[in-house]
């Protein structure tokens, strides 16, 4: 019996109720229940897909949908999943134009097409369509969320006036996420108008409304751990997986110059950045299932790795541009799994960047990160702890594995960016082709907090921006500042 609007399955609720705790993977769990009582109940894959998206497994999640759409080509939910989810995988050209056509159907989900719909066109930077959406009208702008995207239309003409928009919305908002987006726009306004107590106050607010203790205590044991391993030498993580060839990753932290890197990077013919893919927070999680993450990787069978390696393969190929021979994974996570993806992905390359502790620092303090899994970006001390635990395990992660790797400076980088992506190249066995150096040229969405930055040209902008914030660093930063 196919269920109906009166006898609902309670899977449904239950999946919402999950979500509002933000117990994802028993959400998904649910979902498939679902799925395999009602094959041909659009609302199940719904439930999986809505689970997986806010844990960045993005592929599976868009998979989930595809299946549901295939069941029901016009059902409004699986629409606006499938087009919240082409944006976030970079394909905001198909979203835009999916999101438009489903508002043109009047839905009953127009309010929140119209957010998804809204947000595409701000990251794609389409400005004008943005402003004329938002002058247009409609339900959706009488909704609290709608402030964030008037004060955007706001702050081309006048940015104090949107700054204050934009505070107001923080302060009043019931929702603590639209406290975040709000209240870190303003703080970046704020920034730019060189109002900088202004803007660390209103960062500092806003973490203590929004952001949830962080239990530092776990990532270092975890580190800990891996510390431990490295200690005891190579045959401790020896390769299982089979040798691969085209699979380069980042590893660095966040606001240390990554998308910088991938824009440079994915404008050579041969090199296709897939953003921050999902595939080792996967493939870690997998190695955990089997008890093998990170004490005993060298029990790790050959079929299992091939396995592993297989799936982390076959999700960044599809998102692999056409002609490009390398896929550049630019997930923050690598920094944390070394061990694991040397073990399974054998021969692949990383290029580790750095950049000054204190401006990577101000930089993750005064920017949306999410508080749950960034909550050490609330604390300055706790971001020094990170830093200094990534310095010391990637560099010894690096010697011990004898990974193929290079490490590069964000400011060298900036300051001689054809010595640098050189460099780069060289280790990645490629020529240098000139079009590396204009990152500003490439048109491809990019949804990480750097995503207006990445469209001017390379500039100095952002180097020894901590001096601003002065004020709120003391003499424990000078050594790692020199290290």
């Amino acid at each position: 019996m196919k269920p109906t609007r009166s006898n609902e399955p309670p899977e449904i609720a239950e999946v919402d109720r999950l979500l509002g705790q933000q117990r994802f993977a028993e959400a998904v769990e649910v979902g498939n229940r679902l799925i395999a009582r009602f094959p041909k109940l659009p609302a199940g894959y719904s439930a999986v897909a809505r689970a997986l998206l806010p844990t960045g497994r993005l592929a599976r999640a868009a998979d989930a949908a595809d299946r549901g759409l295939r069941i029901a080509p016009s059902d409004p939910n699986l629409n606006l999943l499938k087009g919240i989810l082409e944006h976030r995988l970079g394909q905001s050209a198909q979203a835009i134009e999916r999101l438009r056509k489903l508002l043109d159907a009047r839905p009953s989900n127009a309010v929140e097409v119209s957010f998804a719909l809204a947000e595409a066109m701000h990251r794609a930077g389409q400005r004008e369509e943005l402003d004329a959406f938002v002058a247009a009208g409609g339900a959706w702008t009488a909704d609290e969320r709608a402030a964030v995207f008037t004060a955007r239309a706001t702050a081309r003409v006048d940015r104090a006036r949107a700054i204050e928009e934009l505070t107001l919305a923080a302060r009043g908002a019931r929702s603590p996420l639209l406290k975040r987006i709000a209240g870190f726009e303003a703080v970046r306004h704020l920034d730019a108008e060189g109002r900088y107590r202004e803007a660390f106050d209103l960062a500092q607010w806003i973490h203590r409304e929004t952001t949830p203790p962080f239990d530092l205590g776990e990532v270092e044991a975890d580190l800990l751990e891996q510390e431990r391993l490295l200690e005891k030498g190579p045959a401790w993580c020896p390769p299982k997986g089979p040798a691969v060839e085209g699979t380069a990753f980042v590893v660095g932290l966040p606001r240390s110059g990554t998308t910088l890197l991938e824009q440079m990077l994915d404008r050579h013919p041969a090199i296709s950045g897939i953003g921050e893919y999902e595939g080792t927070f996967t493939l870690r999680e997998s190695l955990i299932g089997l008890s093998l993450w990170p004490r005993n990787l060298r029990s790790l069978t050959p079929s299992d790795a091939a396995r592993l390696a297989g799936g982390y393969l076959e999700g960044a190929h599809a998102r692999r541009r056409a002609g490009a021979t390398w896929t550049f994974d630019k997930a923050l996570l690598q920094w944390r799994a070394l061990p694991a993806l040397a073990t399974v992905l054998p021969g692949a390359v990383y290029l580790h960047i750095e950049r000054d502790p204190r401006d990577c620092a101000i930089s993750m303090h005064v920017s949306n990160f999410h508080p749950k899994s960034w909550g050490f970006t609330a604390d300055l001390a706790q971001i020094r702890r990170i830093i200094e635990f990534e310095r010391r395990i990637v560099r010894r992660a690096i010697e011990v594995l004898g990974l193929r790797a290079v490490s590069i400076s964000y400011e060298d980088l900036v300051d001689h960016p054809e010595r640098e992506i050189r460099r780069a190249l060289d280790v990645m066995g490629l020529p240098f082709d000139p079009a590396v150096l204009a990152p500003e040229e490439n048109r491809r969405t990019v949804l990480t907090l750097s995503f207006e930055q990445v469209r001017r040209k390379i500039n100095r902008s952002s180097i020894g921006r901590w001096k601003n914030y002065a004020f709120a660093f003391g003499p424990e930063w000078d050594a790692l500042a020199t290290s």
